[in-house]
């Protein structure tokens, strides 16, 4: 794979399809996934290490959530699943991607929970419970900060955001560089050299 899939809007790869399986907090995916959008052959490590450290809300749960860069959908899917009140935005800039999140959250019969939108089709007064993200730290450190800072104030008031970044791709410079922007940040979890970052509202100037 090569980076086509990072903020890419479409892809140039020839589609080819193909189906991964995985299980999270008990219960078993089976989505579909394709050529020019990210880890297609299989769950991506990060992806899998967030769904495992991180919170994942309960039934209890209510509000929008924000899935940002949410590829096929694996983590918008898991969400509206573990969390039936919830309303989630996936959001991706890559077509093909949002296809395939349409898709799976049709099968599994999230479709009217799970909004599939590009950047600028989410509504500018919507606020987000949570903010859940894997994000493309490829794109270059400018550009992931340029991101964050986009969709990170997009917090609702007491809401949180889980983040997970390669360390050897910045994990630890992007806890500091948060902090020094006044978020609460606290690293919840690290494995298979991933930072599980857990970010809250910015501190009172």
């Amino acid at each position: 794979m090569t980076a086509d899939h990072y903020f890419t809007a479409d892809p140039d790869a020839p589609l080819r399809r193909g189906e991964i399986e995985f299980t999270v907090a008990g219960r078993d995916y089976r989505l579909a996934v394709a050529s020019g959008v990210f880890s297609a052959g299989r769950l991506d490590p990060g992806t899998a290490v967030l769904l495992r450290k991180a919170g994942l809300p309960d039934s209890r749960a209510e509000g929008a959530f924000l899935d940002l860069g949410c590829g096929y959908g694996p983590i918008a899917c898991v969400l509206a699943t573990e969390a039936p009140q919830v309303t989630v935005y996936a959001v991706d800039v890559n077509s093909r991607a949002r296809d395939l999140a349409v898709e799976n959250a049709g099968r599994l019969g999230l479709g009217e929970r799970v909004l599939v939108r590009a950047p600028d089709e989410v509504p500018a007064d919507v606020t987000f419970a949570e903010i859940w993200s894997n994000p493309p730290t490829h794109i270059g450190k400018a550009e992931l900060h340029t991101l964050l800072e986009r969709w990170l104030p997009r917090l609702a008031p007491g809401g949180t955001a889980w983040l997970v970044i390669n360390r050897n791709l910045g994990g630890d410079s992007l806890h500091t560089w948060l902090v020094g922007l006044g978020w609460t940040v606290e690293r919840t979890a690290s494995q298979k050299g991933f930072r599980v970052l857990r970010v809250t509202g910015k501190s009172a100037d």
